[in-house]
């Protein structure tokens, strides 16, 4: 029987234990936290969840283990309305993370995933899935690849979250259609953003560099531009990055023009940043709404923060 979704997210999941501290620990300091949130994480699965919130169907393929972090991501996943039939289970441990966040919004994070591996080519078979766009993190490339090619033949638009370089991001960018990069994979792969745009642009039809509270830059064919980001207080800028590009995706399923998808995609991020915890800010529809919808009345009065060229 054939899945019908709107968005496939292929990638990462794991489970995020975030604590609120006043500042990050020196060497041999030991501070006491003001909080503790537990759930969900991982880029490819927040953006499966920032997809569902506004209102789109999607799946998430990838790995969770057979242990205590596995089993409440996947009723998660489940509670929030994500198809989880493509969640390969193991007795390897669920990545866990563990993120530190100062009250200005920065944070740090300690990663493990212990022995596991990512999945083999063979571990899913995605032959029944019917997707309007699908989104790539980087983190499952076996997995990634041949659905790159597979996308292209049935004329499926992608998406490569590159949130920093690494082996699976590097093997997929010049396989995407949307190539959507942070400024730290930018720096990593060129110094400077705007030297990145121009040599990942011969790389992927259409380039897009996040830069936080700057806003994003982007190249496409013969045109390229800005766009400034939407003024919040931020609290936690983890996760902004997953939720811009569920977002993205969800707007491209839309079939949204090139403008308001950026800023749907931007609204999602910012919203973001306003609570505490990566999955526990994705905006709901109507949050999300309110926000886009606000920023639609600002271009009808003659404001717009965006700035486009032709090369």
């Amino acid at each position: 029987m054939t899945v019908n979704i709107d968005v496939l997210c292929v990638g990462q999941a794991s489970y995020d234990l975030i604590f609120s501290v006043n500042h990050h620990p020196g060497a041999d300091e030991k501070i006491v936290a003001d909080s503790l949130q537990g759930c969900g994480g991982g880029p490819g699965a927040n953006a499966a969840v920032c997809i569902a919130r506004l209102g789109l169907s999607s799946a998430f393929a990838g790995y969770l283990g057979c242990d205590l972090y596995g089993d409440k991501h996947v009723q998660e996943l489940i509670d929030y309305g994500v198809n989880t039939q493509f969640i390969v289970r193991g007795a390897s441990p669920a990545p866990l993370s563990t993120v530190l966040v100062k009250s200005d919004g920065k944070r740090c994070l300690i990663n493990y995933k212990g022995d596991t591996q990512a999945l083999s080519v063979d571990a899913l078979d995605f032959r029944a899935v019917s997707a309007k766009v699908i989104l790539f993190d980087g983190h499952e490339q076996h997995l990634s690849l041949p659905l790159t090619e597979k996308a292209r033949q049935d004329s499926i638009p992608t998406v490569l979250d590159a949130g920093s370089v690494h082996e699976g991001t590097l093997a997929l960018m010049d396989r995407v259609d949307y190539l959507v990069c942070s400024e730290k994979f930018a720096l990593q792969f060129a110094g400077n953003e705007h030297i990145a745009l121009s040599q990942l642009a011969e790389l992927a039809p259409t380039v897009v560099i996040t830069l936080g509270e700057r806003g994003l830059i982007w190249r496409r064919g013969n045109e390229q531009g800005r766009l400034s980001a939407y003024p919040v207080s931020a609290i936690d800028t983890t996760g902004a990055g997953d939720a811009f590009h569920g977002a993205f995706a969800a707007a491209l399923a839309l079939n949204m023009d090139w403008q308001s998808l950026l800023r749907y995609a931007s609204a999602a991020g910012a919203l973001c940043c306003m609570r505490m915890g990566a999955r526990l800010g994705l905006p709901s529809q109507q949050e999300h709404a309110e926000l886009f919808s606000r920023a639609v009345l600002e271009i009808e009065d003659g404001y717009d923060a965006s700035e486009i060229q032709n090369l």
